[in-house]
C-alpha cells in the first residue's frame, strides 16, 4: 500500500474525528449567546445578516465530514437485512416525513434568517414566541430526536459509527445548551415545560396533553 496516497486506518479515523470537532465547534461558538452579543454590541449593522450567514456556514462546513463520512471504503460493521431492514428503512421515512411535517409549526422565516435580514432586526433574542407543536408535547427537541433515528437506522462501518456516535454525543450536549438560552429567553414559562417533557426520548408517561400545551403556552 502507497501510504502517502492512501492514508492509514488511523489517519482516517484522526482526520473523521478532527473534522466533526471542529464543526461542532465553530456550530456551538456561532450559535452562543456570547457571540451574538458581542457582534451585536460592537457591529449591530452585521446583525440582520447574522442568522442567514450562520445557517450558511452551517451547511458549507458540513460537507467535509460527511465527504469523509461517505467516501469511507472499509468493510461495514453491520447491515441491515431481512425484517431490519424493513424496519430501520421504515423508521426512516417515518423520521423524514415527521420532520418535513413539523417544519410547518416553525416561523421558517425566522429559522433561515430570512425575517431578521427583511426586517434588518438587530436584536440578539429569537423573535418566535414561545410555543409548542405536536411533537414538542413529547420531546423538547424533537428534530434532535429524529436526527437520532435517521443516523442509527443506517448500515454502518466505522466511518457512520463514529460520526452517528459524535453526532450523538453533540446532539446531547447541544440539547443542554440550546436550553440555556431558552430558558433565558422564557424564564419559568420553558423551566415547567422541561419539567413536564422529556429531552430527547420519549417517555409514556411524560407528555402534555393539547390542552396542558395551550394552557402552558398562554401562561406568562
Amino acid at each position: 500500500m502507497d501510504l502517502i496516497k492512501s492514508p492509514s486506518l488511523d489517519g482516517q479515523i484522526l482526520w473523521l474525528i478532527g473534522v466533526w470537532l471542529l464543526y461542532f465547534l465553530v456550530h456551538s461558538l456561532l450559535a452562543s449567546l456570547w457571540l451574538k452579543r458581542l457582534v451585536a454590541r460592537r457591529w449591530p449593522d452585521w446583525m440582520p445578516a447574522y442568522r442567514l450567514l450562520f445557517n450558511l456556514q452551517s451547511l458549507l462546513l458540513l460537507l467535509p465530514p460527511l465527504y469523509l463520512t461517505y467516501a469511507w471504503k472499509g468493510p461495514f460493521l453491520w447491515q441491515w437485512q431481512g425484517w431490519g431492514w424493513w424496519l430501520a428503512n421504515g423508521l426512516a421515512l417515518i423520521a423524514a416525513g415527521l420532520f418535513l411535517w413539523s417544519a410547518g409549526y416553525y416561523d421558517s422565516g425566522e429559522f433561515l434568517g430570512l425575517k431578521q435580514w427583511r426586517e434588518q432586526e438587530k436584536r440578539v433574542e429569537d423573535q418566535e414566541g414561545f410555543h409548542i407543536s405536536p411533537l414538542h408535547r413529547f420531546v423538547r427537541h424533537p428534530w434532535y430526536s429524529l436526527g437520532l433515528v435517521l443516523v442509527w437506522t443506517r448500515d454502518m462501518n466505522v466511518a457512520f459509527l463514529l460520526t452517528g456516535s459524535l453526532i450523538t454525543l453533540y446532539l446531547v450536549v447541544g440539547s443542554r445548551l440550546e436550553e440555556r438560552k431558552l430558558l433565558e429567553y422564557h424564564g419559568k414559562r420553558y423551566q415547567r415545560y422541561r419539567e413536564r417533557v422529556p429531552g430527547l426520548i420519549p417517555v409514556p408517561w411524560r407528555y402534555l396533553t393539547p390542552k396542558e400545551a395551550e394552557e402552558l403556552r398562554r401562561d406568562e
